[in-house]
């Protein structure tokens, strides 16, 4: 039917939308926009007097943004105490100042003015990208997909331009006696009278960073409740590291707070590192949340079990890695309001986070995990990925596929888990962290792969102990299956070139559970869409003991500090040609014919 006042929203942006309701009506400047889109679908986006070039050029925008699907995040504080709407309209002052730093990052900052006024399709993608550059499966290598007609290449600003000319630069940065300093996280690289020095970012971005220390002092002192001490407490030693570079005094208080002393959650500065093409330095973020209380069940469940999975997994890696005594909070669920810098991605998202990843927090286990379960919650999300699921497993396999929020939490809330469990990114082999045993990229995927086969692992060694109920467990199992399936559709590698952890991982694990038969491939039976010939089905049986083996196999890797063993395993099941390759193309065709989820937010104050 026709578009109605109350289903409109307006979305976040770093220029105020126009009102587009008024008193229960639709305003003026409503009317006009919406008369435009309707222009636009019925007669299409006009290209008249553009070259064949530029022609070419918006049609793979317009294929690119078709890749995405809108999925809407709404927060209504409307209703909410002063204090209350105070600190969130601090909060979004602090995330459009923390995407114009990681823009900087990026190194896509002040491109958006080259953007075409007659363009609004590139100037979406900009926004959604944060960048002029494609990112989706189909379109990311395709050379006329960029959001301005020169289409820049993909530069970022954490390192001088100079040095990315050559595609081993990381790997030559880490070969320099002065790697440590030059690839230390809360830094960005430059280049000064030839020589490499590196500049701390409360330098590097001092005007941005500035603005949001008194951003967050302002939230701070807004806040006059007594049950939000430990908020207040985080949101000043954050403002402080703003101003001084010492990220590592602000996650103290930060982990201090959980579900039972504050009503938010709040983590706001440098973290994590995929962003880059080195990984080696931390991408500011905000990620910004209401408390779910549905976390304390799961806390309460799972607590008393920490201290026996930190000793399944330490026997799982062998010597010399040796048991620790783990302190770290099983996740928090919260419903996110709103993300910002490297926490937005352009399609997809995070399910879950374990901070902070350096310092006495981290090593000392004493680190916080999140698992956002509001995204891609609503039924448009769930329909598409049903839809994708049944385009690959078998009929028997797709009737135990639950989409429920409880099952795709507990792989999220596992994977977390393990990520504070067993080597983690501190844990050093001879004096030597990961990054510097493996490289960047080739430890980010490790640690990544040894968290999602941790939640895989998990799930059946919980169960068997009577923890989680089997039939959960199963559901859980298959949907850990179906997110391996999707990141392997979206591919092995980046637009810029660069490994992508999550698709590797999940080809090294759907491979591995293939050869250990708990993941079979009937090419001659139909998938349960009815309409694809050959599909995937689980061995229920047969996938504790493969899930066992392959913990065993990375944990192993990380204790040992075992390079070579990483590469070979990564060429098995990435590189190598051969009948898992031929299938992964076959995993790609179909996950792709999805659009992939992108979060909107709208925030009502």
């Amino acid at each position: 039917g026709a578009v109605e006042p109350d289903e409109v929203a307006a979305l976040w942006h770093h220029t105020k939308a126009p009102a587009w309701v008024a008193s229960g009506a639709f305003t003026p400047e409503f009317t006009s926009a919406y008369a435009a889109m309707l222009k636009i679908k019925a007669e299409g986006h006009p290209r008249a007097g553009l070259d064949e070039a530029e022609q070419r050029r918006r049609d793979a925008v317009l294929a690119e943004l078709a890749a995405g699907r809108p999925s809407l995040l709404r927060s209504d504080f409307r209703g909410a105490s002063a204090e209350d709407r105070a600190i969130v309209g601090h909060l979004l002052k602090v995330a459009a100042l923390i995407d114009q730093i990681h823009a900087k990052q990026l190194g896509s900052a002040g491109m958006a003015d080259k953007i075409p006024a007659d363009d609004p399709a590139s100037r979406a993608l900009f926004w959604r990208n944060q960048g002029p550059w494609c990112e989706q499966p189909k379109t990311r290598n395709d050379p006329n997909c960029n959001a301005l007609p020169g289409k820049p290449p993909r530069v970022t600003g954490a390192y001088p331009a100079r040095l990315q000319q050559d595609k081993k630069f990381c790997a030559a940065l880490e070969a320099r006696r002065d790697q440590q300093a030059l690839l230390s996280p809360f830094t960005l690289v430059v280049e000064e009278g030839g020589a490499l020095k590196a500049v701390p970012y409360s330098e590097a971005y001092k005007p941005e960073m500035e603005a949001v220390s008194r951003e967050l002092k302002a939230a701070a002192e807004a806040i006059q409740s007594p049950g939000e001490a430990a908020f207040k407490a985080y949101l000043l030693a954050a403002s402080q590291a703003f101003l001084d570079n010492q990220w590592e005094l602000a996650d103290e208080p930060w982990s201090k707070m959980n579900a039972e002393n504050s009503a938010w959650y709040l983590r706001v500065g440098p973290d994590e590192t995929y962003w880059e093409p080195c990984s080696r330095k931390a991408g500011f973020h905000v990620s910004f949340a209401r408390i779910n209380q549905e976390s304390l069940a799961w806390q309460k469940k799972l607590d008393p079990a920490k201290a026996d999975m930190e000793g399944a997994f330490a026997k799982l890696a062998g010597a010399p890695y040796k048991e620790r005594k783990v302190a770290f909070h099983l996740p928090d669920f919260i419903d996110v309001v709103l993300n910002a810098g490297d926490s937005r991605a352009a399609t997809g998202g995070t399910a879950g986070q374990s901070l902070p990843n350096w310092g006495r927090v981290a090593t000392e286990g004493r680190g916080r995990t999140v698992a956002m379960v509001n995204l891609f919650d609503d039924d448009d999300s769930r329909a598409a990925l049903r839809e994708a699921a049944a385009s690959l497993l078998c009929k028997a396999t797709m009737e135990s596929v639950s989409l429920e929020r409880p099952v795709a939490t507990l792989g999220t809330v596992l994977h977390e888990a393990a990520h504070n469990l067993g080597p983690t990114q501190n844990y050093k082999v001879k004096g030597k962290t990961d990054n510097e045993i493996f490289g960047g990229p080739l430890a980010t995927m490790l640690e990544e792969f040894k968290a999602q086969t941790g939640a895989l692992f998990f799930t059946g060694w919980l169960a068997e102990r009577g923890v989680i109920d089997p039939a959960l467990a199963r559901m859980a199992e298959t949907r850990e299956v179906i997110w391996a399936l999707g990141q392997v559709g979206q591919g092995m590698y980046t637009a810029g070139g660069e490994p992508r952890p999550y698709g590797q991982l999940a080809a090294i694990q759907l491979g591995s559970l293939l050869d250990a038969g708990a993941l079979g491939f009937y090419r001659g039976e139909a998938a349960a869409n009815g309409a694809d010939m050959g599909c995937f089905a689980i061995q229920a049986d047969k996938l504790p003991a493969a899930a066992e083996a392959l913990a065993r196999t990375v944990l192993g890797i990380k204790a040992r500090g075992d390079k070579a063993a990483a590469q070979r395993l990564r060429d098995d099941y990435v590189e190598k040609e051969g009948a898992w390759k031929a299938l992964r193309g076959v995993i790609e065709e179909r996950m792709q014919r999805m659009p992939l989820g992108s979060v909107v937010y709208a925030i009502e104050l």
